[in-house]
């Protein structure tokens, strides 16, 4: 089994600053691709912003310059700082990790899910 736990989440004021946590732990081989999605109320789930293994990094459009991502591949951990945080941050926040394993036979990847925490910025 693979689990991914996040934390970090919580209600912030406008303009203040949080940090999110994933650890990825089970049996795995290794960690491709990790990532920050979110989905508000009534919308859909959208990426924030992505990591390789190799440390390359993408962002959506409306957290570029605020948000930062980064990995401890040692720790099997990802991390979401999120800066000057605005009301229109507010959702669940999921991370998202594509893993490999190994069944003794074959190697597989598929991609799998924390179960969320929630960001409420208040304005």
């Amino acid at each position: 089994q693979v689990q991914l736990v996040e934390s970090g989440g919580g209600l912030v004021q406008a303009g203040g600053s949080l940090r999110l946590s994933c650890v990825v732990s089970g049996s795995i081989f290794s960690i491709n691709a990790m990532g920050w999605y979110r989905q508000a109320p009534g919308k859909q789930r959208d990426l924030v912003a992505s990591i390789t293994s190799a440390g390359s990094t993408n962002y959506a459009d409306s957290v570029k310059g605020r948000f930062t991502i980064s990995r401890d591949n040692a720790k099997n951990t990802v991390y979401l700082q999120m800066n000057s945080l605005k009301p229109e941050d507010t959702a669940v926040y999921y991370c998202n990790a594509d893993c490999t394993r190994y069944t003794g036979a074959v190697y597989y990847s598929r991609e799998y899910w924390g179960q969320g925490t929630q960001v409420t910025v208040s304005s």
